[in-house]
């Protein structure tokens, strides 16, 4: 049998891997004991604390949550490991997405109090949308309302995922004495004196025995319903080894048939280890997760390249962080290498860059390398034009990779700086921001002067702002936080305008008819020709495509993009000599607004799905409160000893709700708020 090829041995022993998970469930508190016991740092950082590894902007040490997104490597049982510490607030959800667009597998954090949270359902979805790999820790089983197994049925039920039980806890809340391996059938116990560092393998007791068989039998059914072989072996009543039930795991974890599912408590030290050894075990390498496919930018047919760093080189950069008024590009490289001062071509935008230094990461530190391999988690410091999403390769044999997902913005903030000196320096600390942050967007009002800050809520607003002041001194005035519309149209309607103008006494004209309808809610835009584009110069059909663009990105109403519509181009007259494509343009325009303004317009406001954890006394103040900001309530749910408030809620009637709901629940409830839809709340 031939001997596997160094760079294929050397890629069978990396894991690029994220925590992922709603907020407070634990993920950073998880990612510093992963850190400690792997001997990258020496000391353990809590979260409450303000000292976690990981969370090491000040914003972040502040508030005790993940705002960006922190990489780092660590060895483990011959592996090498890259972690990506994720955010669990809705605000920060890109940080998410660009982090897993990059990972080979991930872990799912979920607390055995509170189970399937908002959040981590919104980032189990958008794992699933780039087909990750995952394991499962449901933490904190050492707290009072912890319940292991409404853990399991919640993640049955909210993220149709089929979770398999490796492990179970001994004991649950005041009782939790150690975790049972249902694989090996044996007692994990922790050592308090160590904080977790040693830890011992106990055969089981009879008793344990008996209250552990009924789970693993459990575990080798759900597991033969996705492994044929196990499903033998199971049937034929064999006794069936170890091994060949971690092989079996890891190819249906791999196959994403089943998420593992572990049990412990960060915080306690307990149970990190033999997570880490699955994620080792069970969860992929480069070699194991289907290659990248990207775009020949020439021919725009599909093209992928091999994970071998002797291939031709593809990396995506996924970050941009500005740090000292120097850029750093955090990439993935997927295939090939890049070596330190070599120039590699941005494809995306069509220039060379020169890669001036190359950084192994581990949070805010980093370690200089002199060459990134195809498998590895990367900063680099020179590319002058790379932004989040571009595509480096070789100018010779480019690919063009997937871009990570857009986000529309949902809150708008007015600044303005306090004096001239400050001004200039505004505009170019924004640009630094808008760099390193893709929902961020930034307009300029003509009528007042003022410059208009979008972003995805007011907690990211408030971040910026804030860092702003400490990283560059400055505090500019703001006004108060403004919602982003979108408009649409009610009811169907046809228009015809021309136009007709001699400029530079050339003359030009155009004239068009055209169609509005609506469409259901999210189908956003389709512009269509009911006429034969054969029978039009080609500048004249791009012309009107182009004016119908620009006027919905202006609508009627508030001047606010216009969604879900369709256009439907029924005729387009023309006069000899005269029609030009700048008159079809602006014939274009004029006849939209007019159909428009024809289509009963309407404002649509984003919706937001809040989810408010109070306990029972409060139930009734939260509804109230909840109904005087015009929510419409969905669901009233028991959740660990508490209740959980569901409902639908217009954005702009949310500000300051944080503020009266402690007030309301005096400090003891708590809530999330997402992005739903652009909609009218009935």
């Amino acid at each position: 049998m031939s001997k596997k090829p160094i760079s294929a041995k050397y890629l069978q022993t990396i894991r690029n891997i994220g925590i992922i998970a709603h907020i407070d469930a634990g993920k950073t508190t998880l990612s510093e004991r992963i850190l400690f016991y792997a001997g990258r740092i020496h000391r353990l950082g809590e979260v409450h604390e303000g000292t976690a590894t990981m969370d090491f902007m000040p914003e972040e040490q502040e508030r005790g949550i993940t705002i960006a997104s922190a990489v780092t490597s660590c060895q483990w049982n011959g592996h090498t490991v890259n972690l990506i510490d994720t955010p669990g607030h809705v605000d920060f959800t890109v940080e998410v997405e660009r982090s897993l667009r990059v990972l080979d597998g991930a872990v799912g954090v979920f607390c055995a109090v509170s189970g399937v949270e908002p959040q981590s359902e919104t980032v189990w979805r958008q794992s699933e949308s780039y087909h990750v790999p995952k394991l499962a820790f449901v933490n904190k089983i050492d707290r009072l309302g912890a319940d292991f197994n409404a853990v399991l049925a919640s993640m049955r039920e909210k993220l149709n995922a089929v979770p398999l039980a490796v492990q179970a806890p001994d004991g649950e809340g005041a009782d939790f004495a150690g975790v049972f391996d249902l694989v090996r059938m044996e007692r994990l116990v922790f050592d308090v004196e160590s904080r977790g560092a040693e830890y011992e393998r106990q055969p089981l007791t009879d008793a344990q025995r008996g209250r552990a068989a009924p789970l693993r039998e459990a575990m080798l059914e759900t597991l033969a319903d996705a492994d044929d072989a196990i499903m033998d072996a199971y049937l034929g009543g064999e006794d069936i080894a170890p091994a060949a039930i971690d092989a079996a795991i890891r190819r249906a974890t791999i196959g994403l048939k089943l998420v593992p599912v572990f049990v412990g408590s960060a915080l306690k030290n307990a149970g990190v280890q033999p997570l880490m050894d699955a994620v080792c075990a069970y969860l992929p390498g480069p070699l194991d997760v289907p290659r990248q496919t990207g775009m020949d930018p020439a021919t725009h047919l599909p093209k992928s390249f091999d994970p071998d760093p002797e291939a031709p080189l593809a990396a995506l950069v996924f970050k941009v962080v500005m740090e000292s008024g120097r850029k750093q590009s955090f990439m993935r490289v997927y295939s090939g290498h890049i070596a330190e001062g070599e120039t590699v071509f941005n494809v995306t935008h069509g220039d060379e860059e020169r890669v001036a230094r190359l950084f192994r990461l581990h949070a805010d530190r980093r370690e200089k390398i002199e060459v990134a391999r195809a498998g590895e988690i990367v900063a680099a410091a020179g590319l002058r034009f790379g932004r989040t999403g571009d595509t480096l390769c070789h100018r010779d044999d480019p690919i063009l990779l997937e871009q990570i997902a857009a986000y529309k913005p949902v809150i708008s903030l007015a600044i303005e700086p306090r004096n001239a000196e400050e001004a200039n320096k505004l505009d170019e600390v924004l640009q630094r921001y808008l760099l390193e942050d893709p929902t961020l967007t930034v307009a300029r009002d003509e009528d007042t002067g003022q410059v208009i800050l979008s972003g995805m809520g007011e907690l990211h607003l408030e971040v910026l702002l804030e860092r702003m002041t400490r990283e560059h001194g400055l505090s500019p005035r703001t006004g108060k936080p403004q919602v982003v519309y979108q408009e649409t149209v009610r009811a169907q309607a046809e228009a015809q305008e021309e136009f007709q103008r001699e400029l530079a006494e050339v003359p030009h004209y155009g004239a068009v008819r055209l169609a509005v309808e609506p469409l259901s809610r999210g189908s956003g835009r389709v512009v269509q020709f009911e006429l034969d584009r054969a029978l039009y110069p080609a500048a004249w059909t791009e012309s009107v495509e182009e004016g119908v663009s620009d006027g919905l990105n202006c609508g009627v109403v508030g001047g606010y993009p216009v969604q879900d519509v369709r256009v439907r181009i029924l005729d387009m007259p023309r006069r000899e000599g005269e029609s030009s494509a700048a008159g079809y343009r602006m014939a274009a325009a004029m006849t939209l607004k007019k159909a428009l303004a024809a289509a009963s317009p309407m404002l649509l406001e984003p919706i937001m799905w809040v989810e408010v954890s109070a306990p029972d006394a409060f139930v009734g103040e939260v509804v109230g409160l909840l109904g005087s900001k015009g929510a419409k309530i969905e669901n009233i749910h028991d959740r660990g000893g508490a209740k959980l408030v569901q409902a639908f809620a217009s954005l702009g009637q949310m500000f300051g709700f944080s503020t009266l709901l402690r007030s309301a629940t005096q400090g003891r409830a708590s809530f999330v708020m997402k992005f739903a839809k652009f909609d009218v709340l009935d």
